[in-house]
């Protein structure tokens, strides 16, 4: 695997290092030697599929408070997708910076995110499925989410109409400062 650290810390692209052949190709997507040499989470507790009828779908800005942050490793399986990342750490230099790429089935490309992230995307294409390992349990109590159009972040969204959105999602609340908090900090 090929990891690239993203202009957030914590946070990689990372591309399979394929190995062709006439038969076509074999190449590892998951090692947790590997991950543990670059420093990242090894520990997946879950793996979640995503499946989207159209283009245009929308889901988050998402995240877990403490004691259950998690940590993606995000794919996408079929289609593609618009995938964003917003850094929540308040010590971190990039507080509030965003990143995005294009994930897809050819690119074969997938995003580690750390905790304390918000996590969201847009569906680029029809039937576009998302495949992602966490390190951490859901915990309905401890999700949270921020409004993946705050004009605070300035997140630039590909030229998609967002056609699909969840009542949650789009009720999230704008980051102020305000979210979720315990003892002043981010929990």
């Amino acid at each position: 695997m090929i990891f690239t650290e993203t202009p957030l810390p914590g946070a990689f692209v990372i591309d399979l290092e394929m190995r062709e052949d006439e038969r076509g190709f074999f190449a590892r997507a998951w090692c947790e030697d590997e991950f543990r040499e670059h420093g990242l989470e090894t520990r997946v507790v879950q793996c979640n599929m995503s499946y989207n009828n159209l283009a245009g779908t929308l889901r988050g800005l998402h995240y877990q408070l403490r004691p259950h942050s998690e940590i993606k490793l995000v794919r996408c399986t079929r289609g593609a997708i618009w995938d964003v990342i917003v850094d929540l750490r308040e010590d971190s230099p990039t507080y509030k910076a965003w990143f995005g790429l294009e994930l897809t089935a050819d690119n074969r490309r997938m995003l580690y995110v750390p905790e304390q992230f918000a996590h969201g995307y847009v569906t680029l294409a029809p039937g576009t499925e998302i495949f992602y390992q966490v390190s951490e349990f859901y915990s309905p109590g401890h999700e949270g989410g921020i409004r993946w159009d705050d004009p605070a972040i300035g997140i630039r969204w590909p030229k998609t109409d967002v056609r699909v959105i969840s009542d949650k999602d789009a009720n999230f609340p704008n980051f102020d400062g305000a979210t979720r908090r315990q003892n002043g900090k981010m929990t």
